[in-house]
This record gives C-alpha cells, sequence and structure tokens, in this order.
C-alpha cells in the first residue's frame, strides 16, 4: 500500500477545516456586528460607553513605563510604516510563487479590511478617549490599528503556513497578536475597549472570509 505522496504548497487549500472555518467567520462577524449595532442604539451605547470608561479608568490606574513602551511599539508595528511594506511583500512572494489563490486571498483580506476603516469611523463619528499617550487622528470607531493587525495576522498564517499542527499553533499565535493590539489601543487610550474589540473581529473576520471566498470561487472554477 503506498502512501499519497505530499501535495504541492500551491495545490493545498487555504482553508482545510472549512465547515470550521466558516463557523469561527460566522461568530467573529457576529461579534463585531454586535458592537456595531449596540453603538448605534443610544441605550445599548450608553451601556457599553459605560464598560469603555471604566477599563479606561482602569488603564489610567495601572499605567506603568515598560508597559507604555510596549504598547508604542506595537504602535509603530501597526502604523502604515510596517503594515504597507508588509502588504506589498506579501503579495509579491505569493505572485512570484505563483500561489494565484492564496495571492486573491491576501489581496481581498487586505483591500477590504482597509476599505472598511475609514466609512466605518465617519459613519460613527466617535470622539476618541480622553489624553491618549500617543498621536491620534480620526474618529475612534473602530479601531483600524486592530482592524489591521488581526487581518494581517491571520491572513499570514492562511496563506503562507500548510494545514496542520504548525498551522494551529500560529493561528494560536495570530489571534494572541490579534488581542494585544486590541489591548494595546485601550492601554494607550487612543481607542475605547469596544473600538479595539469590534476592530480585532472585524479584521479576523474579513481575513477568513476571503479565503472562504476565494475558495469557493475556485471550486466553482474547477467544477466548469
Amino acid at each position: 500500500m503506498t502512501s499519497e505522496p505530499p501535495r504541492r504548497l500551491e495545490e493545498r487549500p487555504l482553508l482545510q477545516d472549512h465547515p470550521g472555518a466558516f463557523r469561527l467567520a460566522l461568530v467573529l462577524w457576529a461579534l463585531g456586528l454586535f458592537v456595531f449595532i449596540a453603538l448605534a442604539i443610544p441605550a445599548l451605547a450608553d451601556l457599553v460607553q459605560g464598560v469603555d470608561d471604566r477599563v479606561h479608568e482602569l488603564a489610567v490606574d495601572l499605567e506603568s513605563s515598560i508597559v507604555v513602551a510596549l504598547a508604542k511599539g506595537l504602535d509603530f508595528v501597526g502604523s502604515t510604516w510596517v503594515t504597507a511594506p508588509v502588504m506589498i511583500l506579501v503579495g509579491v512572494f505569493l505572485a512570484f510563487r505563483r500561489r494565484w489563490e492564496a495571492l486573491a486571498s491576501w489581496f481581498l483580506a487586505m483591500l477590504g479590511s482597509q476599505l472598511l476603516i475609514g466609512p466605518m469611523k465617519d459613519l460613527y463619528e466617535r470622539a476618541r478617549p480622553p489624553f491618549p499617550l500617543v498621536e491620534t487622528s480620526g474618529f475612534s470607531f473602530p479601531s483600524g490599528h486592530a482592524v489591521a493587525g488581526a487581518a494581517i495576522a491571520v491572513s499570514l498564517v492562511i496563506v503562507l503556513v500548510p494545514a496542520g499542527t504548525k498551522r494551529r499553533n500560529l493561528e494560536m499565535l495570530a489571534a494572541a497578536f490579534a488581542v494585544a493590539m486590541a489591548l494595546s489601543r485601550v492601554y494607550l487610550r487612543a481607542h475605547w475597549l469596544s473600538d479595539a474589540l469590534g476592530g480585532a473581529a472585524l479584521g479576523a473576520a474579513v481575513a477568513i472570509g476571503a479565503a472562504l471566498l476565494v475558495h469557493r470561487i475556485e471550486g466553482m472554477g474547477a467544477q466548469w
């Protein structure tokens, strides 16, 4: 009995557990949607703001120079100075390797996550927390750093790492990075907690959703 030869990286599906990935994407979309809807309804927005205020006060009380320095490091990592080159370089690498499905997933995830940030901020026009520890601009909801951080971290694992034990470990690492990026925005008083959580959920959902969409289109093309 001969074992099946290992599939080339180009031939391996982006998402091995497609139903599981679909359910996870739905959960993330639901979480993000809940925050988006809650902030649009005055009564719920007051409740969310109450939690945000408590967390903001806690961040002020727990301020530490070491943690602030680490959070500012994440602030730079999530800036355009870092994210833009990463987006371009990964795209060039995937094109060079002729991994077209992965490239399409990466392109859609990056484009979708970036296009959602500006319109959402303009739609809600939410004021930022007072006395931020880093320079900020524009409205507060959702956190652009949280959206981009989650989208990039999750997409990197999807397009660069084959399904298996190694990917599962890196998926946990990507999730941890997304959470750390989101919480760093709250700690630096650049965003409210709901800005960060909604942004992280949105970014991760876009990343997984892009891979699912590309896989579905690829499957339809193969049938024809």
